[in-house]
């Protein structure tokens, strides 16, 4: 038997004590969980730092740097997205319905764990107090196999929570971690069928893809963040700049962050002087069409390629469209399907914006950096889905579990 396999069965067994676990035991083992966080920081933030220096050695640098990157803070906020998963609702045992039959059978549908949960993710550390704070809470165990780049950062921080769930009495194989970042072992936990129940890869595109493409595992796709941002003819343009500058900025390497601007031709000379201004102050490259660079001193030509990539970078993709049409099908041709947005003070063109826009997030007058769990009112979030079977949008308790019928007979036999 592989190391994975072995470590599919420990998921396995494990994941028969947290499948009858009751919400007070689970939220004891999260609140403890995050007090252990905090007590090892020392050593979380020694193992990360080796890690960042690693990366920097080997030229990564920018907004992947400040993924990577661990500090008192960051470990704070990872400590209480724990408790707030510990304060929300248990999902598990939820009735969804319950009706009884002409024939007297009593038949009802009812949220239970998935099992076992495998992630695969990239350089992000607070993805491993995520994913095992909401698997925990969801009645589910988790193998996670991290990016090399966070490979001592991972390792340590998954240590802290099999030692801290161990202290309170539950199996430490609640939650493990793929001892190396091979593309074997990748494979390998890719093909996991009959101990993993679901795969969920977060990370950037070509992590995803491949995923979706080589798992047998079944796979819930989440996001990777082409957004757009629509600035109609009735925009506010104060307002606009200060959306727009946020969804840009305010934290660049995240997959709700925008990667291309549309602005319609009648506020162009006005608005993206105004942006273009506001958007070169905070260090951010714009790559425009001919009509975008002549207004904005700094651009630079955009190719074809810029207007379907997700920068994850102080990059912008702009471009002048001649109506409302023209945006919407720009959008439909380059969009991901995550976080879509139109910035206007018309309600007819609002409202056909929500309703024509294909996407799991579609905002009116708002930066798409709300597209969140947290955000949203869910807690942590495993990750933004952008398929359209069984989650879509930001994946939160309840998406991460599944349901079975359960049925109260009386000695009914079938004619």
């Amino acid at each position: 038997m592989s190391i994975l396999s072995e470590m599919g069965q420990k998921a396995k067994d494990a994941s028969v004590v947290l499948s009858v676990l009751s919400a007070p035991k689970k939220n004891e083992a999260l609140c403890h969980g995050a007090e252990a966080l905090l007590v090892a920081e020392k050593e979380i933030l020694a193992a990360n730092q080796i890690d960042v220096e690693d990366a920097l050695a080997s030229g990564i640098k920018g907004a992947f740097i400040d993924r990577l990157t661990l500090t008192h803070a960051r470990l704070q906020e990872m400590a209480e997205g724990l408790r707030q998963v510990a304060a929300l609702d248990d999902p598990v045992g939820e009735v969804l319905s319950m009706k009884t039959l002409d024939n007297g059978l009593i038949v009802g549908q009812k949220r239970v764990p998935m099992g076992v949960i495998g992630i695969i993710f990239e350089a992000r550390p607070n993805v491993t107090a995520d994913a095992f704070g909401l698997c925990l809470k969801a009645g589910s165990a988790v193998i996670l196999r991290g990016g090399k780049e966070a490979f001592r950062t991972n390792q340590a921080v998954v240590s802290v929570f099999r030692k801290a769930m161990e202290e309170v009495g539950l199996p430490a194989d609640i939650v493990q971690v793929v001892p190396d970042t091979s593309r074997e072992t990748a494979n390998e936990m890719m093909r996991l069928n009959g101990y993993l129940d679901v795969l969920i890869p977060r990370g950037g595109a070509g992590l995803i893809q491949s995923v979706v493409q080589n798992s047998t595992v079944p796979v819930i796709e989440t996001g990777v963040g082409n957004c757009h941002i629509f600035v109609d003819e009735t925009a506010d343009l104060d307002k606009a700049v200060a959306i727009v500058l946020n969804a840009k900025t305010q934290r660049p390497g995240v997959c709700n962050a925008c990667e291309s601007l549309l602005v319609h031709e009648k506020i162009a000379e006005r608005f993206l002087p105004m942006v273009g201004k506001a958007l070169q102050e905070k260090a951010v490259e714009i790559r425009g069409d001919e009509a975008t660079c002549s207004l904005i001193s700094g651009s630079v030509p955009a190719v074809e390629e810029d207007w379907a990539t997700e920068f994850t970078d102080y990059i912008i993709s702009t471009r002048v469209v001649n109506n409302f049409d023209d945006a919407i099908t720009h959008i439909r041709k380059y969009s991901t399907g995550h976080s879509e947005a139109i910035l206007t003070e018309n309600y007819s063109n609002a409202q056909r914006f929500l309703n024509e826009v294909d996407a799991a997030a579609v905002y009116v007058n708002a930066s798409t950096r709300f597209t969140d769990g947290g955000q949203f009112g869910f807690g942590a979030e495993i990750g933004i889905s952008t398929q359209k079977l069984h989650a879509r949008g930001p994946m939160g308790l309840k998406e991460l579990t599944t349901t079975k019928y359960i049925i109260y007979g009386n000695g009914q036999i079938r004619q």
